[in-house]
Formats: structure tokens, C-alpha cells, sequence
């Protein structure tokens, strides 16, 4: 089994959802990122998405968008990414890195090159926002030679039609994006993610992560009860706009909440 297969599946033997957590190489600088990254693990995170950092991150908002220009304003680059995911698999050999970003950086030199390079990095998934599913051999293909997870996002619109589509080739997780509209600005309402997650998990084996929008560890109790997975990133961002490099305590601390939430979430229901 890989990285992410073991953890969901040690989380569900928990009795809990894997909380996955998001934030943006390189923000504020690609030498602040491993404190940040460190922070993520020791409160608790079991899934890291390390985001590449792009001049047009267009399902992102604000607080994602104003990391990915801080970010590029110190001069981050995809060397610069590759080097700290590197550097994160030698000190956390266990917890899976998933790298989440945009189809530009990750083909202008071939897919072959990046899916190899990802791999010589540790890396294991990939979510590339904006290459759809029906374009699957754009990266997808070059990543699973590799042994990568091609991660695909299904949202409310991804109907009985499409979702076969959207579930092929897919591996490591499927990432419910429960609104329409970029990330950080609202959360659907509880009921349509229930119903969302039991129509996704009636479609496929892999496990259901939900994200877009959960910022308190209630939001995130209440998806955990029903989703395999809870995706928390802007408001993580958010804290590192506000601290820069001093930012890996007060994430620490905020992933704490969020693991405790979770660890009891469904002995709630019990």
C-alpha cells in the first residue's frame, strides 16, 4: 500500500477522518517552509498538500492568491518546491505529500520531467487544479509510471454522467470540492456534503476528502462524521500571512483544534 492508502486506512481504524492540510511553498519564503511544514505534523495533520506557487491561481481565493504572490515575490520557483518536499520526505519518511498547484508549471518542461522529478522528491499525489480528467494523458499518465496518485476533484456539478470519467486513472483520494467558487469563501451547507460524500462513496473504493471553505474544528467535526477526509487550507494560509516566520506556533496550535475535533467527532455519535 502507499503513503496515503495506509494513513486513510489508519485514521478509519481510529474511528476518525484524516485531516489534510494545505499551504503554499515558498510563503513567506521557501527557507520558512519546512518550520511551517514541521508545524502541520506535530498538531496533528496526516495528509500535506504543499501548493506551487502560480501567477494565476484561478480557483483560488484571496488568502491562497496572496500567498501564491508572496511566495513568487521571494523568488520561489519549482526547484525551490521540489527541494523542500525533498527535504520533508528525509525528516517525516511516513506522512504523505501530496503537491497541489496548476498544470503550467508542471508540464512546461514535459510531464515525464516533472512526474520524475516529483518522484525523486517523495512526493506522493499530485492534484493539478486545472487539467480535467478527460485530459488525463497530459500528466496523469507520466504520474502513475512513477507511481504518483493522480488526485482528481469532483464538485456539485460532477454528475452520474461525468463521474465515471472523473474516477478513472484517479488514485490516492477523490477531493470533494463541496462549493462552487474558489477556495476560502464560503462552506456548503452540512446536509448536501452528506449527500455528496454517500453519492461519491456509493462510486468508487477510493477515500472521499472534503474541502473548500472549513476554517473551525466544528465545520471540520461535522464533515468528519461522514467524509473519509477533511481538507483545511485557507484559513492555515490565512495564519501565515499574518505571523510570516513566526507563523509555525500559532499553525501548530490551530491544527491541534482541528485534530482534537476530529479524534472526537464520531465518538460523538457512538
Amino acid at each position: 500500500m502507499s503513503r496515503i492508502a495506509d494513513t486513510f486506512a489508519a485514521c478509519a481504524q481510529a474511528g476518525r477522518a484524516a485531516l489534510v492540510t494545505f499551504v503554499t511553498a515558498g510563503d513567506p519564503t521557501p527557507g520558512d517552509t519546512a518550520a511551517i511544514l514541521d508545524a502541520l505534523v506535530e498538531g496533528g495533520a496526516d495528509v500535506i498538500e504543499l501548493g506551487m506557487p502560480f501567477t494565476d491561481p484561478m480557483a483560488d481565493g484571496p488568502a491562497i492568491q496572496k500567498a501564491n504572490i508572496r511566495s513568487l515575490g521571494a523568488g520561489t520557483r519549482t526547484a525551490d518546491v521540489l527541494a523542500i518536499a525533498k527535504a520533508f520526505r528525509m525528516r517525516h519518511p511516513a506522512v504523505p505529500l501530496v503537491l497541489m498547484g496548476y498544470a503550467n508549471p508542471m508540464t512546461v518542461r514535459g510531464p515525464e520531467w516533472f512526474a520524475e522529478a516529483a518522484a525523486d522528491a517523495g512526493v506522493d499525489g499530485v492534484i493539478c487544479v486545472d487539467i480535467p480528467a478527460e485530459e488525463d494523458d497530459a500528466l496523469g499518465v507520466a504520474l502513475r509510471s512513477k507511481g504518483i496518485a493522480s488526485i482528481r476533484l469532483a464538485t456539485p456539478t460532477s454528475d452520474a454522467m461525468r463521474l465515471p470519467t472523473i474516477l478513472t486513472g484517479a488514485d490516492g483520494f477523490l477531493y470533494y470540492v463541496s462549493v462552487a467558487g474558489i477556495t476560502g469563501q464560503q462552506q456548503a451547507a452540512q446536509s448536501s456534503i452528506e449527500d455528496a460524500v454517500a453519492r461519491l462513496k456509493a462510486a468508487t473504493s477510493l477515500p472521499v476528502a472534503v474541502g473548500f471553505g472549513v476554517r473551525t474544528p466544528e465545520q471540520a467535526a461535522a464533515i468528519g462524521r461522514v467524509a473519509d477526509g477533511v481538507v483545511v487550507g485557507s484559513a492555515i494560509v490565512d495564519l501565515v500571512g499574518e505571523h510570516g516566520a513566526a507563523a509555525s506556533g500559532p499553525v501548530r496550535a490551530y491544527i491541534e483544534t482541528l485534530s482534537s475535533s476530529l479524534v472526537d467527532a464520531r465518538k460523538e455519535l457512538a
